[in-house]
């Protein structure tokens, strides 16, 4: 099936034409192995397929199996004109879904970050909604009796502490010790085209971030996990029996416009393309746009400045954000919705606003914020004037590390 890019709702589908990648595998032998290098270019212009879309791939690994789905609102199969719900196409198709694993934000999409998910029933299909958010991250032993496999599909955006690859990390390791394949399902990176900000240190892992990866890896969730289970970072070392269906003609040069808004915050590409810098406002008192329409496109808080900045705000509870920081209250600071695409980390906006802070003891929430940054360097950094130039310079020795072992995994 194809998946023509198309109007979505309010968030335009943009996409350039560029080359497409082309090989000599079979699709049976790209899942079959991890490619070390890219492949071939090719001479023509091809449409994106997510691996969702090519049911003929993957409907035979289903067929007969009693599996259950992680997936939320982004977890479709794309039509000429809208899309199904990967869960309501595979019913359909007779697929035996026993139930369904759901992220942060809940499976239709629509809790706050970091709000708690309760056990529900979905309305339209009857199956039973485990959350994966709140007291139980990692699938227990026991939800996974009785199954023969899981099938992963979530679209990511690609920054470390957008917490649905932690979600994934833990489902590889529940399905490890169990014993239970899994088949991941991919989908593009819209800030897949660079690598850039602070690496996770050992010490400060969290479900804000379980290992050393860089705050912006330049990887699909598909090749991600494949590096999960291959550089043995699940409990235990352990390794868990994964496939995952890959893209065809996606490259990580791309530019690729989310359909569908990955969670309530992100709701367009703006948003997505600062979310890696604007992101570590989350471990601040300073508000990121929450309890306004324009998410992740601005920043400020009543203890800034007001004779520095001209632009101002006033957060209020809505979609996706109940209790805002800085809730009712007039906020001082910048708007940055003509922001074109980016291609770094910057630390510019956060040192802007700490510089312009009144009462700068409002300003860090330590333990957050070094949980988003994943080291205690960055806010010492920030507190003694670091300039954005200077602080990047002590990141890369670690970036260059990692770039070596991502070499391996890349599929695109």
């Amino acid at each position: 099936m194809m998946l023509f890019l198309s109007y979505f709702k309010s968030t335009v589908l943009l996409w350039f034409l560029v080359l497409a990648t082309c090989g000599n595998k079979t699709k049976a032998e790209a899942i079959a192995t991890t490619p070390t290098k890219k492949p071939q270019i090719a001479q023509i212009t091809k449409e994106i397929i997510v691996a969702a879309n090519q049911t003929e791939v993957y409907l035979p690994l289903l067929k007969g199996k009693k599996i259950a789905v992680v997936a939320n609102q982004t977890s479709v199969i794309f039509k000429t004109e809208g899309h199904t719900h990967l869960v309501d196409s595979l019913l359909s198709l007779d697929i035996d879904i026993k139930q369904v694993f759901a992220p942060e934000h809940g499976f239709r999409g629509d809790f706050d970050a970091g709000e708690h998910v309760k056990n529900s029933t979905d309305i339209k299909t009857g199956l039973d909604l485990i959350s994966l958010h709140g007291k139980n991250r990692k699938p227990s032993q026991e939800q996974l009796e009785g199954l023969d496999l899981v099938l992963f599909d979530i679209q990511d955006v690609g920054v470390r502490f957008y917490t649905y690859i932690s979600t994934m990390q833990l489902v590889m390791e529940a399905c490890a010790e169990k014993g239970i394949p899994v088949i991941l399902l991919d989908r593009p990176n819209p800030n897949g085209h660079y690598i850039d900000g602070p690496t996770m240190e050992p010490s400060n892992t969290s479900f804000l971030g379980m290992t050393e990866i860089p705050l912006v890896y330049g990887m699909t969730i598909g090749e991600y996990a494949n590096m999960i289970n291959d550089e043995l970072w699940l409990e235990g070392a352990k390794k868990v029996d994964l496939t995952v269906i890959p893209l065809e003609n996606w490259t990580h040069e791309m530019f690729y416009s989310l359909p569908i808004r990955p969670s309530p915050n992100l709701p367009n590409d703006t948003s997505i393309t600062l979310y890696p810098s604007l992101g570590m406002f989350e471990g601040t008192n300073i508000n990121a746009g929450r309890g306004t329409e324009f998410q992740f496109q601005r920043y400020g808080a009543s203890f800034l400045d007001s004779n520095v900045y001209d632009f101002t705000y006033t957060p209020e509870p809505n979609f996706g954000s109940k209790h805002p920081k800085e809730e009712g209250k007039l906020c001082y600071g910048k708007d940055l919705t003509k922001m074109e695409r980016m291609n770094e980390v910057t630390m510019d906006y956060i040192i802007d606003a700490y510089t312009n802070s009144v009462d700068k003891s409002k300003f860090f929430l330590t333990s957050g914020f070094t949980k988003h940054a994943g080291n205690n360097r960055l806010q010492k950094q920030i507190e003694a004037g670091a300039t954005n130039a200077e602080i990047k310079a002590t990141w890369q020795e670690d970036i260059e590390k990692f770039k070596k072992i991502r070499a391996k995994y890349l599929l695109y």
